[in-house]
């Protein structure tokens, strides 16, 4: 029966509604008082019927909730026989009640629109080389899909024939169509605008890029701030407080009326979904713009930055750098830059990629015994000989002589901003690069925009040489730039200036070698293109490793906390008004109480609202 109730909440609403209605204009027309008091009467008990129940429900797990309130209030005003008032207050608390899942359904709407977005079906190849349309759950790792024009990518994968253009704004919020061909990784939930492709499934089901985005964002839409949980706290407290009082004004003034609306006016609705609904907004703002937010607390956290810390390389810089100066010394040099890039080739590092385009074509030879030097480079024999290859540091460690010229050429190579790539064969110094990235476009004035939002301190940590970095430093008019600085040292940098000097710290980074400052950091944030790493080691993912999308995370987590300040500004002013009105004025009752209290809690429900269509100015 209970259930039954509850799920035709919305039903008895309006049998309530009509009745009332029913009974009001009877009054001005017929004015038979029968059918005026009966109506009220059964529109008290029904719409009391399914507020009865939640306050049941809620103090059988010992919670005095505002249905508790709500209930005790429309039983007294029966007693005492004031149905207007009883019958007014039940339907304004459930019409209240279906006016605020409308309207908080519309906050959660980022959510929905993602879980509309996840592909339902596959074209999958058979054994006999046939596709045949599946649902996507029946796909797994290295099955071969077909996707054609118009088709959502089921799954995470590699394209390995065709070409096309696809629209992958549910990862990176970005509408512009990306060319795929072969090689091409692609991403479950992202459109195929134009082509045909064949795809091998890297990834499937909840482990899809688009799966974990869902899950993380249900997560922080569900996770609680500081401020909620307190608010919790504060709820758990002050309802029972409210109905003590309204029982202690009824002992002392013997007035059942004034304690029951007491009652009404003193429920918490506002003040509990205040906070709520401006950090789900949020997010869901977020969200539909390749920005994930992990959580209230990192909303209440990234608004007060007053310190945010840059690794360049990929970050502040395209992350595509390339050979711009190159000096040779001695003899045997094309032998040498075969060696150079032999060792070069065992290399991801985008500097070794940069020396492998600048030398090209060349002989390579088997490379044995490699040494891998943290901060410093690599050592490993090839053919025989002994090579070593990375910045200068290591050429001193393994006592490689520099002469005068040299220093000249390394100082002139540093003054212009390259990371320097240094090749030693058998202890004597044959090659020296200069290789420079560019700073990604745009990036200054996005640094700008960070300072006018109150980001006090703007410093790069890098493992690049000083005067590398004192250059891109100058360029983009940052407050600090440190250079050679090994991983441990950009954490221990992160962490003198949280535990030291108190500041509120966000280390920006691409989430692989800075893991340890964006665990240490207040706020890690990680430019993160979709990657794994990225997604679970920050508390902020940029997911198309677009900078201009920070300015909006910071000045998006500013308004959602002015936001959720004034939502609670309005909960509280409303119940002190209230509650001043009853006390210094005669027109105050139930239901004018209840209509307000309802009204503040639609109030805040659409301040809040108005975050999903924030923008940054």
């Amino acid at each position: 029966m209970q259930r039954y109730i509850l799920k035709n909440k919305n039903l008895i609403t309006l049998i309530s509604g009509v009745l009332i209605a029913t009974a009001f204009i009877n009054l001005w027309t017929v004015g038979n008082m029968d059918i005026f008091v009966w109506s009220l009467v059964i529109a008290s008990i029904l719409g009391a019927a399914p507020i009865a129940i939640q306050a049941y429900q809620a103090l059988r797990v010992k919670v005095v909730s505002i249905d508790v309130l709500v209930t005790i209030a429309v039983i007294g005003a029966l007693l005492i026989q004031s149905y207007e008032e009883s019958a007014i207050v039940t339907f304004l608390f459930l019409f209240g009640a279906f006016l605020e899942q409308r309207t908080l359904n519309k906050t959660r709407s980022a959510i929905k629109e993602l879980t509309e977005m996840a592909p339902e079906s596959a074209l999958k190849q058979m054994e006999n080389g046939e596709f045949v349309e599946v649902e996507v759950d029946d796909v797994d790792e290295g099955d071969v899909l077909l996707v054609k024009t118009g088709a959502k990518v089921p799954v995470d994968g590699t394209v390995l024939t065709g070409e096309g253009s696809i629209n992958e704004a549910s990862i990176t919020g970005e509408s512009l169509p990306v060319g795929k061909e072969k090689g091409s990784n692609v991403f479950a939930g992202t459109i195929l605008d134009n082509g045909t492709i064949q795809i091998v499934a890297d990834r499937v089901g909840e482990d899809t890029t688009f799966g974990k985005i869902i899950e993380l964002v249900e997560e922080a839409q569900d996770s609680k701030s500081e401020a909620e949980r307190f608010i919790d706290r504060f709820a758990k407290y002050y309802t029972p407080a409210v109905l003590v009082l309204a029982f202690i004004v009824w002992l002392f003034s013997r007035d059942i009326e004034l304690a029951i609306t007491i009652l009404v006016l003193g429920c918490p609705g506002a003040l509990v979904i205040g906070v709520p609904v401006s950090n789900v907004a949020g997010i869901g703002n977020g969200a539909r713009h390749g920005i994930l937010l992990k959580g209230s607390e990192v909303i209440s956290d990234f608004s007060r930055l007053d310190t945010m810390i840059f690794d360049k390389t990929g970050t502040l810089t395209v992350g595509n750098p390339s050979v711009a100066e190159k000096e040779y010394y001695g003899d045997n040099i094309d032998e040498a830059l075969g060696y150079l890039a032999s060792v070069e080739r065992e290399s991801d590092h985008p500097l070794a990629k940069a020396v492998l385009e600048e030398i090209g074509a060349t002989t390579f030879s088997p490379v044995e015994n490699t040494e891998v030097v943290k901060g410093g480079g690599i050592v490993a024999s090839v053919n025989g000989h002994k090579v070593a290859v990375g910045n200068l540091a290591l050429m001193e460690r393994e006592d490689i002589e520099i002469n005068e010229k040299t220093r000249s050429d390394v100082e002139r190579f540093e003054k212009n901003g390259n990371s320097l790539v240094l090749t030693a064969i058998d202890g004597e110094l044959k090659v020296l690069m200069g290789v420079r990235d560019r700073i990604r476009p745009g990036v200054k004035e996005d640094l700008q925009k960070l300072k006018k939002l109150g980001v006090k301190n703007l410093v790069m940590l890098s493992g690049d040489n000083q005067g590398t970095v004192d250059v891109v430093s100058r360029e983009l008019g940052l407050t600090e730039a440190h250079g050679n600085m090994l991983p441990e040292d950009k954490a221990a940098y992160v962490r003198k200036l949280i535990e030291e000097k108190g500041q509120k710290v966000a280390f920006i980074g691409d989430g692989v070698n800075d893991s340890p400052s964006l665990a240490l950091a207040n706020i890690g944030i990680a430019m993160g293109s979709g990657t794994d790493v990225a997604i679970e080691t920050s508390d902020v993912v940029l997911m198309n490793s677009d900078f201009s999308r920070l300015p909006h995370a910071l000045g998006l987590t500013k308004a959602t906390a002015r936001n959720m300040k004034q939502n609670i500004f309005i909960a509280v002013g409303v119940v002190l008004v209230l509650l001043a009105s009853l006390l210094f004025s005669e027109w105050m009752n139930m239901s004018i109480g209840m209509l307000v209290h309802e009204g503040s809690i639609l109030a805040v429900i659409l301040n809040g609202m108005r975050l999903l269509r924030y923008k940054l100015r």
